[in-house]
């Protein structure tokens, strides 16, 4: 017997939210805006998920619903509290009598004297002219459906749908109510979870198993909406600050002073425990997992990372940038603080965004090193959100930053400026290698007779550009403190002086006697970039410290 086997495609589509528009990859590389879309408050907190090719927008009392699976059937035979005209329910099989076509309903809405049914057409193409619809309701129940299309404007019925995030037909009687406002969401074994709403900020709320339109809190089965005041689970007890699933496996509740972990589903035997009384997260994006399942996040006292299978949580922070927490001085009400895992570059990128003006501060950490990079991009270029980006065009694939300004951007190797839009600007980098001791101990000097620089480039091809020119200063003290404090500060350098091309360079001569040494390299020309292959010196004893 011959076997069909028919490909099922995986397509992944960007979404993205700027300006109080919502836009979609339609080609890959090529983001549109989606009809009808420009109803969302982006001044105010606003986060998305994906569940059932849909995605999920919260954002307060704005509760939204971007639809890239089905097709949307528009009547006037179907009203609310209109006894003699029957909506379909979720799971019902329509069939169009003129068309052929088939359709398993997912949603329906009435109100203002219409109705839409949304659903995955199984095959054939409904007539929309004044085409009769019939069915017979699923799950047992025998009445019939039937009405009469709508003729649609063309555009209404090309993917994606935008449409209210509601259940099920607007019936609050059978299927509850979705939370007055929400700013929280997330996809958790099958089920969309939402949280965040200030009149009831420890609250959580779970539709029903793969049904994102059923709240109805009352139902006892397995696969039952559930709540956190009605569910053996309970609630967490402090303000929920993120919602993070891992796979179906557990969902932490990152709160404001504490974090928490739902196990397995909260209808069927689930436990919600602590993990941390003392540590919270401070935002709904502050985290992020890298590939191998550890979720870093910034919490109370800086950056932390839990391993993955809850291992003890490790702060990242404490002796690298003990001082992070203060200096930074952040607060929910006026900063954005966005993480997010770098497959490519294996790091984990960590950005302090001012809400008001788009100055930023930031830190690289590198999963090879173990060391923080800190950083700073121009303020158009503000982080407001991260994402990776596992796009089906391995081109598009990467760490995708969304910025103040409303553009989508992303790291590339071989640019020499940063873009800020109809412009670009000038990279101001540097780096300060470890201070150097010229003597074995602390009693004694040494003196530098020479310093060769070997800069990078050179060979043919390869991603990034040859080295153009890269600045030098040389301090010195009599602790290594005072040195690094001068380069800090800007003190005047005993050498200085500029380096160009690629290759071995030209020794500099300067003699410098002293008990520590600090080199810095940099570089704020426009278009030029640099790199350092080695740094060697000679450097002979020198006498006693006087």
């Amino acid at each position: 017997m011959a076997v069909d086997i028919t490909d099922q495609i995986s397509v992944r589509r960007l979404v993205t939210v700027a300006n109080g528009k919502v836009g979609y990859e339609d080609v890959a590389g090529s983001l549109v805006a989606i009809t009808d879309a420009d109803d969302l408050d982006t001044s105010d907190q606003l986060n998305m998920f994906e569940a059932f090719q849909k995605v999920i927008v919260v954002n307060g009392s704005i509760l939204r619903v971007a639809d890239f699976i089905n097709t949307k059937l528009s009547t006037a035979d179907i009203k609310p509290d209109d006894d003699n005209n029957v909506a379909p329910i979720k799971g019902t099989i329509l069939t169009g009598q003129t068309s052929g076509a088939k359709m398993i309903v997912d949603f329906c809405t009435a109100a203002n004297g219409a109705a839409c049914v949304y659903g995955y057409t199984k095959s054939g193409t409904f007539d929309e002219a004044a085409e009769v619809v019939t069915g017979t309701n699923a799950t047992g129940d025998p009445t019939a459906v039937s009405f009469t299309l709508n003729a649609l404007p063309a555009e209404a019925s090309d993917m994606p749908h935008w449409y209210n995030y509601t259940t099920y037909n607007n019936d609050t009687s059978t299927y509850g109510e979705l939370p007055a406002k929400a700013y929280l969401g997330c996809l958790y074994r099958g089920r969309a979870v939402l949280a965040g709403d200030p009149d009831h900020p420890h609250q959580w709320y779970m539709s029903r198993q793969a049904n994102i339109w059923d709240y109805a809190y009352t139902a006892n089965d397995a696969q039952s909406p559930v709540a956190g005041n009605n569910a053996d689970a309970g609630e967490c007890g402090d303000i929920i600050r993120c919602l993070i699933p891992y796979k179906d496996d557990y969902l932490v509740f990152g709160c404001a002073t504490t974090i928490w972990v739902l196990r397995g589903d909260p209808a069927s035997g689930g436990s919600l425990d602590e993990l941390d009384l003392t540590v919270g997260i401070f935002g709904a994006n502050s985290w992020c997992f890298d590939g191998d399942g550890n979720l870093y996040f910034w919490g109370t006292g800086g950056i932390y990372v839990m391993p993955a299978g809850f291992g003890a949580i490790k702060s990242l922070t404490e002796n690298a940038l003990p001082n992070i927490v203060k200096d930074e001085n952040v607060s929910p009400e006026t900063h954005r603080i966005t993480m997010g895992y770098d497959r490519k570059r294996r790091g984990v990128l960590t950005c302090i965004t001012k809400l008001s003006d788009g100055t930023n501060s930031n830190y690289w950490f590198d999963l090879r090193t173990g060391g923080f990079f800190p950083e700073s991009y121009p303020e158009e270029c503000g982080p407001y959100s991260l994402f990776y980006y596992a796009a089906n065009d391995q081109e598009y694939a990467d760490l995708l930053i969304g910025s103040k300004d409303g553009y989508v951007r992303k790291f590339d190797s071989s640019a020499k400026d940063d873009d800020i839009g109809p412009s670009d600007q000038a990279i101001n980098s540097y780096c300060v290698l470890p201070i150097q001791p010229l003597a074995p101990d602390g009693d004694h000097e040494g003196k530098l007779t020479s310093l060769t620089v070997t800069t990078a480039g050179g060979a043919a091809g390869g991603d990034f550009s040859d080295t153009d020119g890269v600045s030098y200063e040389l301090h010195k003290g009599d602790d290594a403190e005072t040195v690094l404090e001068d380069i800090v500060d800007g003190a005047t350098a005993l050498e200085s002086g500029t380096l160009s091309g690629t290759g071995r360079k030209e020794r500099i001569r300067k003699r410098v006697r002293g008990a520590y040494l600090g080199f810095k390299l940099s570089n704020s020309t426009a278009d030029e970039t640099w790199a350092i292959e080695a740094v060697a010196g000679n450097v002979e004893p020198a006498g006693k410290i006087k």
